[in-house]
C-alpha cells in the first residue's frame, strides 16, 4: 500500500491523479479532511496531520511505501511513526537548495532531514526540486485585481520545474525498481525569468498584465511583512540575488526517468490560467 501525504497539495495531488489511473492499488492519500478532498475514484482518503505525527496511526497502518514532502509537519516525528508502522520505502521531497544554498535556514532543515531519512532503516530516494512553476500564483490575486506585478531580478533565468513532473518522479520511483539509494535533482527543461512568465501567463489569459522591476530592499521591504525578514531575505537570494551555476543548471533527471520531455512553464499557465482570471463584481 502506498500513502500520499500532502494529498492536496501541487506535488501530492498531482502524483494521486497520475497513480490512480495507473492501477497502483491500493493507494491512500493523507488530509487534514477527507470530506473535502477531492480524489479520483479508488482513492482512499485518510485523516491526519503532519504537524502531529500522533494522528497517523491509522493513516500508516498496513502501508508499505511513503510520500513525504518536506517542511509540512514534524518530519523527524513523522519518519520514526513511519519506520514503527513497518513503511518499507520512502520517497522524500527536499530541495536543490541542500546542495545550491546550503547556509540558508530551510535547507538545513531540509539537509537534516535527509539525514533522517538515511538513518531510519527505511528505504529511500530523495527528490531536489528547484523553483516550483506554481510559484507563480504568488501573483495571482495581483493579476487578477488588473494590478502591476512587481518583479524584483525580472531577467534572472531559472529552471523552473512543474509540479506534476516532480510527481512523476516521485511516482517512478514508488512504483519502479532502480530508484532506492538515489538523491535525484530535478528541474525543469529550460530557464525561463519571472518577466517571461509574467508575459507568458497574459498571453494564455489574453490580458494585458503589467510589470514593474523593482530594486531588492523595496522587495524585501513589502516581503518581509508577511514572510519575516530573514525568510524573504533567503527567498530574494533564490530568486536571483544569489544564482549560483548550481541553482541555474539545466538537469535531464526528469525525461530520463519518466521517459518524456519536461513540461514547461507555459503549459503549467495553461494548465493554471483560471487562477488568474479577473474578479467578478
Amino acid at each position: 500500500m502506498i500513502l500520499v501525504t500532502g494529498a492536496t497539495g501541487n506535488i501530492g495531488s498531482a502524483l494521486v491523479r497520475q497513480l490512480a489511473p495507473a492501477g497502483v492499488s491500493p493507494l491512500r492519500a493523507l488530509t487534514r479532511d477527507p470530506a473535502r478532498a477531492a480524489l479520483p475514484a479508488g482513492v482512499a482518503a485518510v485523516a491526519g496531520d503532519l504537524a502531529a505525527a500522533d494522528s497517523l496511526k491509522y493513516a500508516l497502518n498496513g502501508v508499505r511505501s511513503l510520500f513525504l514532502p518536506s517542511g509540512l509537519g514534524a518530519d523527524a516525528e513523522v519518519l520514526a511513526a513511519a519506520r514503527e508502522a513497518g513503511v518499507e520505502r520512502v520517497v522524500l521531497v527536499s530541495s536543490i537548495t541542500v546542495v545550491t544554498h546550503p547556509h540558508l535556514p530551510q535547507a538545513a532543515a531540509n539537509a537534516a532531514v535527509e539525514r533522517a531519512l538515511r538513518d531510519s532503516g527505511m528505504a529511500w530516494t530523495v527528490l531536489r526540486p528547484t523553483q516550483f512553476a506554481s510559484n507563480a500564483l504568488w501573483w495571482a490575486d495581483t493579476i487578477r485585481a488588473g494590478g502591476t506585478v512587481r518583479l524584483p531580478y525580472p531577467d534572472v533565468g531559472l529552471p523552473t520545474i512543474h509540479p506534476a513532473d516532480i510527481a512523476s518522479v516521485a511516482g517512478a520511483a514508488l512504483t519502479e525498481p532502480g530508484h532506492l539509494g538515489r538523491t535525484y535533482a530535478l528541474t525543469g527543461p529550460a530557464r525561463v525569468t519571472a518577466r517571461e512568465q509574467v508575459e507568458t501567463i497574459a498571453a494564455v489569459t489574453g490580458r494585458d498584465v503589467p510589470w514593474q522591476a523593482i530594486d531588492r530592499e523595496t522587495a524585501h521591504a513589502e516581503m518581509r511583512v508577511f514572510l519575516g525578514a530573514e525568510v524573504a531575505d533567503a527567498v530574494l537570494d533564490l530568486m536571483g540575488g544569489d544564482a549560483n551555476e548550481q541553482l541555474l543548471a539545466v538537469r535531464d533527471t526528469v525525461p530520463e526517468i519518466t521517459g518524456t520531455p519536461g513540461r514547461t512553464f507555459r503549459q503549467w499557465a495553461e494548465e493554471n490560467a483560471a487562477a488568474f482570471a479577473p474578479l467578478v463584481t
